[in-house]
């Protein structure tokens, strides 16, 4: 079964949202499972993971009444604050809601770098640990040092990196980020999803084969079971459309991939880390 690990919905006169913001036409209206279900029959991709896209548990609660509704919504990474002490709370009751199968920070936007790491936010990652509850990373390369760090201390903490940890892919950024992934791809609970690299290149000028180097590097570390789809839709749209995404993928995998790769990378990962029934 293909399911689609990393989307997006969103309704923006919730006011739930401070992001799309109006400069960025593409993607600045509402996104409902309506919108999606045309792309997902023509690449026949039966499920999909909804990843929050505000940092609020009303969107989450929002998510989680949508996925009820539509059969194809498999699960629901959402938002709680992991450094309030009212975590556990909130946590415990979003548990009831069968598809809420993650719970994604946006370190990305956060001015701490290493924010993952305060004494109040890992008291609350040992509580996902405890739980063998999954954690969306949303990074950029600056931020995989502190993964490793939380790795060292929670080395069975189910984790997922978002968007290969958003390389700069227009500048042509390597090094630094192939290094740490390579570091932080030793920890075997840690996946990756090959998702969101579109919108990290030129958008009105990118070629299919930018990609390559950065999707072969991280099969290399991660490995064939650590690995899934994510089309980032419509966050996608700044740049290609959902047919252009799978054909980045497509046509930039190794070709040696047999049909049982093939097979985890677009469904079976996903299914067996978000623990879909």
């Amino acid at each position: 079964m293909k399911i689609d690990a990393h989307q997006h919905f969103w309704k923006l006169d919730t006011k739930l949202y401070d992001w799309p913001t109006p400069g960025l036409k593409p993607i600045y209206r509402d996104f409902l499972p309506g919108d999606l279900d045309m792309h997902l029959k023509r690449h026949n991709i039966k499920q999909t993971i909804v990843v929050q896209a505000a940092e609020s548990i009303e969107e989450t609660e929002f998510l989680l009444d949508l996925a009820d509704q539509y059969e194809f919504m498999g699960g629901v990474v959402g938002w709680i604050d992991l450094s309030s002490a009212e975590f556990p709370n909130h946590f415990k009751r979003l548990l009831k809601w069968p598809k809420f199968v993650g719970i994604r920070p946006m370190l990305q936007s956060m001015a701490n770098d290493h924010w993952i790491l305060k004494p109040e936010v890992k008291r609350n990652i040992r509580l996902l640990v405890e739980n063998d509850f999954p954690l969306d990373l949303l990074i950029y390369p600056k931020h995989l040092r502190h993964i490793v760090e939380l790795l060292k201390e929670f080395p069975s903490l189910r984790a997922v990196i978002d968007h290969c940890a958003k390389p700069n892919i227009k500048e042509q950024q390597w090094e630094s980020w192939a290094d740490w992934i390579e570091e932080v791809s030793k920890y075997e609970t840690l996946m990756c999803k090959l998702s969101g690299l579109v919108t990290e290149a030129d958008h009105q000028s990118w070629e299919i084969h930018e990609f390559k180097p950065y999707i072969h590097h991280i099969i290399q570390c991660f490995g064939h079971e650590r690995i899934m789809f994510g089309s980032d839709w419509p966050v996608c749209l700044l740049a290609a459309d959902y047919d252009d995404i799978v054909q980045i993928l497509h046509e930039n995998l190794p070709k040696e991939l047999t049909v049982e790769e093939i097979e985890l990378l677009y469904g079976g990962n996903a299914k067996r880390f978000y623990r879909l029934p």
